[in-house]
């Protein structure tokens, strides 16, 4: 194989390392942080859902869903995964 060959390539590699530094490995981060904070939820934690409705973490299900309190006796099933963010963060019961 000749220099030329490698040479070919070397623009196609760039393109592709600049692309996994740039695009991939940060969004692979950022679906850690969110596995991370979503697997962190308990009871009585404020958060928000994708949708935009703000509630209070009434119950953790094992099966990938939670139970929040949308307001006072209105609960509602939500699917882990659709949590955007946590606002209040309970402290675990010592």
């Amino acid at each position: 194989m000749d220099g030329g060959a490698i040479a070919q390539f070397l623009p196609l590699i760039l393109i592709f390392a600049i692309m996994y530094f740039l695009l991939i490995r940060p969004q692979q981060k950022k679906m850690k942080q969110h596995q991370n904070m979503v697997e962190a939820l308990r009871r009585g934690d404020q958060v928000i859902t994708q949708g935009g409705v703000i509630g209070k973490v009434s119950k953790v299900k094992e099966d990938g869903e939670l139970e929040v309190e949308i307001a006072e006796g209105v609960k509602v099933r939500v699917v882990k995964s659709t949590i955007a963010q946590v606002l209040n963060k309970t402290e675990p019961a010592s």
